[in-house]
């Protein structure tokens, strides 16, 4: 059985904490891995360095301010590169820019959620978005077998 991975690059520890929280709540998600940069999601995705044989990830949830590679930088380089691109980004941000969300789709990215400042509406934003992504949403072969038959992560 796939292992269901959201990568979440986020650099705010507190910010990994409750988003991980938000998505292993009511067993949304299985595994979701972390990524504290650009740089280091691009290793992650790539396969490289201290994550060789890391298992792709279904969706990666992306902060813009991120150090070393800011997310705007690292969107367009996954939806640049062929091995890349067909894995859904969407944007989780505290930015409601209009430049930042035109400046995002226009890089492709798939979906622009702005982080809730309330727990409770995290929790929900995080619920609809694995619901989408993983319920109502077509993706392509291998794919986490539909999300393991419509139960979504949860063995």
């Amino acid at each position: 059985m796939s292992q269901g991975v959201i990568l979440l690059v986020e650099d705010n520890p507190g910010d990994v904490r409750l988003t991980v929280e938000a998505l292993k709540e009511n067993h949304l998600v299985r595994t979701v891995k972390a990524a504290r940069d650009g740089m280091d999601a691009l290793a992650y995705l790539h396969r490289s360095g201290p994550y060789t044989g890391a298992p792709r990830p279904e969706l990666v949830l992306l902060d813009l301010n991120l150090p070393r590679k800011d997310g705007l930088e690292l969107l367009a380089e996954i939806k640049e590169d062929p091995q890349l691109r067909s894995i859904p980004v969407v944007i989780l941000t505290t930015s409601e820019n209009p430049d930042d969300i035109r400046k995002a789709y226009d890089l492709h990215a798939n979906a622009y959620v702005a982080k809730p400042s309330r727990l409770e509406e995290l929790f929900q934003a995080m619920k609809t978005v694995v619901d989408f992504w993983f319920g109502a949403a077509s993706l392509p072969a291998g794919s986490r077998a539909r999300a393991v038959a419509a139960g979504r992560f949860a063995d």
